[in-house]
């Protein structure tokens, strides 16, 4: 085609259907959301690739500067270059359109001397090219172009129609430039992502801080609110201009704002009950990312995922939890591989938290009543997608140094420091709502640490509605939700009578109640003289009660048989929702790409669907390895890193540190084991035959190695003792080089755990594992379970997606039970694991084992996920304890 000559704009001679054009209805239409035109113009293009018949459409703004285009939305091409992808307009054929401001048509892209070729566009399979100019009201606004696998002639009639379809979407582009050009400069709109938690499960916003500077990136923990610390305005502008970012942050912050915007949710067609009055969600700890360290491990990292998910429904819920100043400790280990623990003050600063503002237009401060005088605390903020997370902090003026001290640590102290942390997280979190203008529809409480909010609701009541006691029960009872996650019951809270009366009393004498008949909302035996049960609590005052898995759910009703007097086991009122994990936080981005290929856009969007994922049976077993050898890699060197950085904190010799440099091999099979170190998870369990294990690790034809993380508690002598076991294989020649143990186990530490490990192992003393979490984190990255039948994996488990260590048979002799699960666990490795893994085709492929991937992938990826989780919890907990149903009939006894 002869494009020297201008294009005769001639209607008449228009031979295709007039349904071809995009009418300004359908515009409309797509556009029915102001203020979304990043999804509007993905709706465009797809409908337009439609219309036309072509394998690509894309459209690219021009930059405020108009001088570069930049790639605003795209079907065929890369997504992950949606805001990234950018030229000049004097690049490439894109450019060539807007350099001209006319239709540009091509048959053979490679012949044209004004092709440009961008790798990570993916376009090498395309040939044919059309672009045509967007212009409105006179100004040129981007470029609309449409691409072919096969070489295509473009008719003229053809052109004419995309020329008119681009005066159709231009007005849609120019909202698009108007917004990025006048809402914020680059850096409030860094510092608007930055305080919004949101960017820590979006790839492309976190890669934001990545690249601004990645060594610092990593050295700040990955805190976002830190970077920008240290970057004026001026630096911070020649950074952006030096890398080009001023597209890609025009782009994250347009999406936080539609994401935040959003109103056509599964929470809005769902859950509009609870519009009004939310979901008050309270846990001890959230682990939302690392650089917020307000957790511990699984309790808190299950939280963090719980909120995160409810964020992306729509799910109208606050967090409510504690500011710890200190955190939880930080690990380091001696020489003698013996856990060490330090804590270091948090910089509140540094991190994307602020004040809490009340109905008053102050800060607000809420205050607890103790016979020993009052406890204030001040209230955080934290933004977490769309949901907020209120955490109280005690460190204010006013109180006693004790009081000011007792929320500086997680899970630190006696009974007292607990009690009042309690106190304040149940009772105080309950009154910074009231504060807020908050009116909850549910109180969820997770685990019974904030099982003292269920009093202060009956309080809360008795004064609104001028009630006793024994009529506000009921009534607050069934707006509670509590989740019980300890099989135990030594891992219950309890308080002595003294404690209670100490710390408690004036709330008793609130609520009208005698010191045995407060004492006996807290005793499975009422008339006893037990201690005080935080779970009896809040089984006792919730009509809606679970466990965190169906084994889970068994174990728990038999521990809890004597609360329901006259009921059969089976009959106790305790169901379960098995745990999920929040499929962005955890999948790594390299996988994210694959299953955007193969799963379709958008896949995320409805991760919980079983449909969604069959697609992964159509991903090439080459490709699937690849990414798989590549994310095992990553791990590899992160663990190489960190392995020398410890050592060389304990100062050990040069020989040491160079070893550590070549530790591990990315060839061999590798199983990863991160959890807390206590007893009952038996991290040393694959140790009870050493030479076994020893001839495994050293075979040279099939090789197997692990990596190690984990904390054990600062008062668990014997959970250090395990550990300390595992650390000084390291030292032993035979393991040296086989056995890697990481210090500091947190989000980070696990984010490359589970992204990168071949198989996970998970070796509880069953049915002590409530739910587990972990390994379902795994599953989303290809890695496949190797686990004792125990929590999730029991109901997982299907003989063909991951492996199983025994049989679900428990034992009464603990001795014997252990023996049985280690023999079991050398020999599923020996005839099951490592045979499986080292069997490869000509191609070096295994493709027994991918097959199991891929299995575990599909059957898996949808079951256990928190989107599942935080649907089953809406459905089945929050909409009825808000009065929300449509319809509940029950039959007459």
């Amino acid at each position: 085609m002869d494009l020297s000559n201008e294009i005769v704009q001639d209607h008449a001679a228009c031979s295709l259907d007039a349904s071809y054009v995009l009418t300004w209805e359908e515009i409309a239409n797509l556009a029915a959301d102001p203020g979304k035109p990043a999804e509007t113009l993905m709706n465009v293009v797809a409908l337009i690739a439609r219309r036309f018949g072509t394998d690509v459409c894309s459209a690219y703004l021009l930059e405020p500067d108009r001088a570069n285009l930049v790639l605003a939305a795209t079907l065929g091409l890369r997504h992950e270059c949606v805001g990234k992808l950018r030229m000049a307009v004097n690049e490439g054929l894109v450019g060539l359109v807007a350099e001209q401001v006319r239709p540009v048509a091509v048959e053979q892209v490679r012949n044209h001397p004004r092709f440009k070729y961008f790798s990570e566009a993916g376009e090498d399979a395309y040939q044919s090219f059309l672009g045509v100019p967007l212009i409105d009201r006179g100004v040129l606004q981007g470029v609309l172009v449409i691409q072919t696998v096969e070489a295509r002639v473009f008719p003229e009639n053809e052109i004419r129609l995309l020329t008119e379809a681009a005066k159709r979407v231009a007005p849609v582009v120019s909202e698009a430039r108007t917004l990025d050009r006048f809402i914020a400069p680059a850096q409030e709109r860094l510092w608007a992502l930055a305080r919004n938690l949101w960017w820590s499960w979006d790839h492309d916003s976190a890669g934001l801080f990545h690249d601004l500077d990645p060594l610092r990136w990593s050295q700040l923990n990955h805190s976002p609110v830190s970077l920008l610390n240290e970057y004026p305005l001026d630096k911070l502008e020649a950074r952006a201009t030096e890398l080009a970012l001023h597209s890609r942050i025009n782009y994250a912050y347009r999406r936080l704002r539609e994401y935040q915007d959003a109103e056509r949710t599964w929470g809005a067609r769902h859950a509009g009950v609870l519009r009004p009055r939310p979901v008050a969600y309270f846990s001890a700890e959230f682990g939302v990312h690392e650089s917020l360290p307000v957790y511990s491990g699984g309790l808190g990292v299950l939280a963090g995922d719980h909120i995160k998910s409810a964020s992306d429904l729509g799910i109208p819920l606050v967090g409510v939890g504690l500011f710890y100043g200190q955190g939880y400790f930080r690990q380091r280990l001696d020489r003698d591989g013996w856990q060490r623990e330090e804590y270091l003050e948090t910089d509140v600063n540094q991190l994307p938290m602020e004040a809490a503002i009340g109905k008053n237009g102050r800060p607000v401060v809420v205050q607890v009543d103790t016979r020993h005088g009052s406890i204030r605390a001040k209230v955080w903020r934290v933004k977490v997608g769309r949901c907020d997370l209120l955490l109280l902090d005690s460190d204010v003026e006013g109180n006693t140094p004790e009081d000011r001290h007792m929320t500086s640590r997680l899970y630190g102290g006696d009974g007292r420091v607990r009690v009042h942390q309690e106190l304040l997280l149940g009772v105080g979190g309950l009154r910074a709502l009231k504060a807020l203008g908050i009116t909850p529809g549910v109180l969820h409480l997770n685990e019974g640490h904030s099982g003292f909010a269920v009093l202060e609701a009956i309080r809360q009541r008795m004064e609104e509605e001028g009630i006793g006691f024994e009529k506000a029960v009921p009534r607050v009872a069934r707006e509670v939700v509590f989740t019980t996650h300890t099989p135990v019951p030594a891992g219950h809270d309890r308080f002595d009578a003294d404690l209670v009366e100490e710390h408690l009393g004036p709330m008793r004498e609130a609520l009208g109640l005698s010191k045995q008949a407060f004492m006996a909302l807290g005793r499975e035996n009422p008339e006893s003289d037990e201690r005080f049960c935080m779970t009896v609590l809040g089984l006792r005052h919730s009509r809606r009660a679970n466990a965190v898995s169906s084994l889970h759910g068994e174990v728990s009703r038999a521990m809890w048989t004597g609360l329901y007097p006259g009921k059969q086991e089976d009959a106790v009122p305790i169901g379960h929702i098995t745990n999920g994990v929040h499929v962005p936080s955890w999948l790594a981005p390299q996988m994210f790409r694959l299953y955007d290929r193969h799963l379709g856009t958008g896949w995320h969007l409805r991760s919980s669907e079983a449909k969604i994922w069959d697609g992964i049976d159509n991903v090439d077993d080459g490709e699937l390895w690849e990414t798989h050898f590549n994310l095992k890699s990553r791990m590899i060197e992160f663990v190489r890193r960190r392995a020398v950085k410890q050592a060389a904190r304990r100062e050990e010799p040069r020989g040491v540190l160079q070893q550590l440099e070549r530790v591990l091999s990315p060839d061999a099979l590798t199983i990863g084991f991160a959890r807390r170190f206590a007893t009952y998870k038996r991290a040393n369990l694959l140790l009870a035959d050493i030479e076994k294990i020893a001839s495994m690790v050293n075979d040279p034809k099939r090789p197997v190695q692990f990596v190690f993380a984990g904390k054990a508690h600062p008062l668990d002598e014997p959970g250090k003792r395990v550990l300390q076991q595992i650390a000084q294989l390291m030292r032993d020649p035979q393991f040296s080089d086989k056995f890697v143990f990481v210090e500091d186990y947190d989000i980070n530490v696990g984010r490359h755990f589970v992204q990168g490990v071949d198989v996970w192992l998970n070796n509880p003393r069953r049915p002590l594992e409530a739910s587990g979490t972990s390994g379902q984190k795994v599953v989303l990255n290809g890695g496949l379970n190797l686990s004792v039948l125990d929590g999730w994996w029991a109901e997982a488990y299907d003989g063909m997606n991951g492996f199983a260590i025994g049989n679900g048979r428990t034992h009464s002799d603990m001795n014997v039970h252990d023996t049985r699960d280690g023999e079991d666990l050398l020999r599923v490795l020996r005839e099951e694991v490592i045979p499986l893994y080292y069997q490869r085709d000509r191609d070096g492929l295994p493709r027994g084992w991918i097959q199991r991937m891929k299995r575990t992938i599909r059957t898996l990826g949808w079951r256990f996920n928190a989107d599942r989780m935080v649907m089953d919890y809406t459905l089945k907990c929050y909409v009825p304890a808000a009065g929300g149903t449509s319809s509940d009939l029950r039959p007459k006894l």
